[in-house]
């Protein structure tokens, strides 16, 4: 009998976390790493939301159970924020606030599939998807784009991928790690499509405020009404508001929907931290000036990378026009002899970079893009430019 369950012995380790994890551990043992590789802004939380939270602890309704389904009035300000963010008008009881918004995805997956159950998942995709996907029994189906289509599944894609397993379509937008925007004709085919087939739509739109360039963010159940009964929306406070370490995510759907996530959650995890509730509370009911400086912050950072890394010989990376990733194609390196070694996939690649240069990438394959890598710019604008002058003199040396 093995002593580690099957199901738990198939999911892989986070390569993002294992990547982060690496680069900080080589940082505090004196190494002078830059780590391109978690999503994580570089900015502290804004003070208003501190001290929110420096209040609640001396709450002593703080430090008793509350309900699993999230503090009533976070429900109802998250219901508020989504209607004033996006459009979508939604009420209380149709939300669940969650440890993150990876426990959001959990959640989701878990509540909507059975064995076998199909899930398309355009790749290249966030890292956690296809796990959360497998460890519900179901099945994520790859739908690979590329840069040629700006790293977005068309609808002709997407129904070549389908079959009659398929029940849910996972739609990201901004995309994590690609960076890729959908407009609001591109979003009207899909949903359209989606709709079409009697398919759910899970939509994470955690980077809905980090858009760029002109581009405009747009939520699929608003842009395609008749999927409202069958859309999940995740999201959370992490990015919007450099709230990583807080922990709390939600997810918006039909009421059966949420109340049997919640039954899940009552059984798992109960309710989130009372604190960081609060201090959610606080970011979602607050304006969003100190989201526009750090936006203002990520697009100088997002073209300055752009412009620097296809300056690199043998590298090539499409404009991001959303979140905070670069996502380069480093193909026409691979192979090449770098101080005595020769990497011939992205992942050997990464390997090199931080052994030689102290620089942390993520490699395509962890996002089901072999030849790519994704690099976070969400970190100071001098750590950016060194970081990626390290790489271009290694790649250099070639």
């Amino acid at each position: 009998m093995e002593r580690i369950s099957r199901r738990i012995a198939a999911v892989a380790e986070s390569a993002t976390l294992a990547i982060d994890a690496k680069a900080k551990a080589l940082k505090a043992a004196g190494e002078p790493v830059i780590g391109f590789g978690a999503g994580e802004p570089d900015f502290p939380t804004p003070k208003e939301i501190v001290e929110a939270a420096a209040a609640a602890c001396s709450d002593p309704a703080n430090h008793r159970y509350t309900p699993t389904s999230g503090l009533p009035e976070l429900r109802q300000a998250i219901a508020a924020k989504t209607a004033r963010d996006s459009g979508l008008a939604v009420d209380a009881g149709q939300v669940l606030v969650t440890n993150g918004g990876k426990q959001a995805v959990y959640n989701t997956f878990a509540t909507l599939l059975d064995p076998g159950d199909e899930v398309l998942v355009p790749a290249p995709y966030w890292v956690t998807y296809p796990e959360a996907i497998a460890l519900a029994g179901g099945v994520p189906v790859p739908v690979p784009t590329d840069e040629t289509t700006g790293f977005k599944a068309s609808v002709d894609a997407l129904e070549a991928a389908r079959s009659p397993r398929t029940k849910v379509l996972l739609f990201v937008s901004p995309s994590n790690p690609t960076g890729a925007v959908y407009d609001r004709a591109e979003i009207e085919a899909v949903g359209a499509w989606a709709a079409a087939h009697g398919l759910w739509v899970v939509t994470d739109e955690i980077y809905e405020h980090l858009v760029y360039g002109g581009r405009t963010f747009h939520s699929m159940p608003v842009v395609v009404p008749e999927l409202a009964d069958r859309c999940v929306v995740v999201n959370g406070v992490a990015k919007t508001y450099a709230m990583t370490g807080w922990r709390v995510g939600w997810m918006i759907g039909p009421a059966d929907v949420i109340k049997a996530a919640t039954n899940l959650q009552t059984h798992c995890t109960s309710n989130v931290a009372n604190v960081s509730q609060r201090a959610a509370l606080a970011a979602v009911s607050g304006d969003l000036s100190a989201v526009a400086m750090m936006r203002d912050a990520f697009d100088r950072r997002r073209r300055r990378i752009h412009e620097m890394l296809n300056d690199i010989a043998g590298v090539s990376c499409i404009e991001p026009e959303g979140a905070f990733y670069a996502f380069p194609s480093f193909s026409g390196v691979l192979g090449r002899e770098l101080r005595g070694r020769r990497p011939q996939t992205t992942l050997e690649l990464a390997e090199v970079i931080l052994d030689e240069a102290k620089v942390a990438i993520v490699p395509g394959e962890a996002f089901g893009a072999p030849g790519y890598a994704r690099m976070s710019y969400a970190l100071g604008d001098d750590d950016l430019e060194e970081g990626v002058n390290r790489i271009d003199k290694l790649l250099g040396e070639g």
